[in-house]
């Protein structure tokens, strides 16, 4: 068990996703099992073998941040202050009164402003010009450097670009930086905006994508036998993490705890994973004993699921082979069976439907599992939630270029 000294405590939530732009919202959708798979009405997909995706609705950067700032952001940066923003007003944290050095930010991206690179790419080919701050506008860690700007964090600040698994990894190294004193409040967690031509073509291009356009809402169908690929997505997730001591000095509700962290690299090949599962297995094993918790102890894992043939597969000997038999007895779901796969954000807005069902009693279920696959034989909480309370829980991220992390949650107890 960590001294008090060392742990580390949720206090706070904030996400835009497809599911909603409020936690309650995100809540309510997860609960309905509603997928949000629809056709891109953005841009043009004549050209694209994959026309739909789930997007973030209704979401107004002005509703969050004045004009100048909106105008001088990426939309990838867009999402993450209002997460952020949402999160430290749920933390009743008031920034101004601590030492601002003593808080920091851990962001994770994949590709950063990735639609705003292509297309002003494209605008200098044909007309000799780009945005004129399209340089900082573009970069992966401008996100998080806006959000110590918005809120004054001078503390330690962070990108983690590792692919589908960044903002896992960022809330994991959050996690060390509070455990070794360097900082008493993380603002960690991810974003992604990256829904554009470009992405959807490239992507489209290594067979990663579901192109199931005749039935978006049935397209991503994680572990079920009829998958065919993901579904990209965009969105933001942000988690107020502190060291417990100071959560008690302010009288912070707390949400949960992050109490271990694993990292691993497959070192096998750029997109498909080890189809052994090794390296992932090794990744949940270090992140329980990191957390000093037996395998007997998880009690729900939020899975990668993808909705990939090869990931879901790799993922499940994954689970067996770090939980052994338990893992027979562990509900699994994927919340990517409702919003699509937010690549570098995926991880933390994970993290935070992990953590509302462990707070709520209530499992979110894995929608479109419809049809088991064989080699995909755990139990998936298919079509409906399940009500259960969960102590401890796990979630994974794996990302392009063999990247495996996970993160150990914990329901808090004094």
């Amino acid at each position: 068990m960590s001294t008090d000294a060392s742990r580390v405590v949720v206090t706070g939530m904030g996400t835009l996703n497809p599911l909603g732009n409020t936690i309650e919202e995100f809540w309510d959708g997860l609960m309905a099992g509603r997928s949000t798979a629809t056709p891109i009405e953005r841009f043009d997909v004549s050209r694209l073998k994959t026309k739909f995706a789930c997007q973030v609705q209704g979401f107004d950067p002005l509703d969050h941040m004045d004009r100048k700032l909106a105008e001088r952001s990426a939309r990838f940066t867009q999402l993450a202050i209002a997460a952020c923003r949402q999160a430290i007003a749920g933390a009743g944290l008031d920034v101004s009164r601590e030492d601002p050095y003593r808080v920091g930010v851990e962001m994770g991206t994949g590709i950063g402003g990735f639609d705003l690179l292509t297309d002003d790419s494209g605008r200098y080919f044909m007309t000799g010009r780009v945005h004129p701050l399209f340089a900082t506008m573009v970069i992966p860690n401008i996100a998080a450097a806006h959000v110590a700007m918005e809120f004054g964090a001078k503390g330690p600040n962070g990108t983690i670009t590792t692919a589908c698994a960044a903002s896992t990894q960022a809330i994991g190294t959050a996690l060390r930086i509070l455990q070794r004193g360097d900082a008493d409040v993380m603002l960690a967690g991810g974003t992604e905006a990256s829904l554009c031509r470009v992405g959807i073509a490239s992507f489209n291009a290594i067979h990663a994508l579901s192109t199931r356009n005749d039935a978006p809402e049935r397209a991503s169908r994680p572990f079920d036998r009829d998958r065919d690929g993901f579904v990209p997505g965009e969105g933001a997730g942000i988690l107020v993490m502190e060291r417990l001591e100071h959560a008690r000095r302010r009288d912070a509700c707390v949400l949960g705890e992050v109490c271990g962290f694993g990292v691993t690299n497959d070192a096998y090949h750029a997109v498909a994973p080890d189809h052994s599962g090794e390296a992932p297995a090794r990744c949940i094993q270090l992140a329980l004993a990191d957390a000093g918790i037996g395998p007997e102890e998880v009690g729900y894992v939020n899975a990668h699921g993808t909705s990939t043939p090869l990931n879901d597969a790799s993922e499940t000997k994954a689970l067996k082979m770090a939980l052994g038999e338990h893992a027979y007895r562990v509900p699994v779901s994927s919340t990517k069976s409702m919003i699509g796969h937010l690549l570098g954000a995926a991880g933390a807005v994970e993290a935070i439907a992990t953590l509302l069902c462990m707070g709520r009693g209530r499992i979110h279920p894995t929608i479109n599992y419809e049809n088991p696959d064989p080699e995909c034989d755990l139990d998936y909480v298919p079509s409906q939630p399940r009500d259960i309370q969960v102590e401890v829980a796990i979630s994974n991220s794996f990302g392009f270029g063999g990247q495996n992390c996970t993160i150990v949650l914990r329901r808090f107890e004094e």
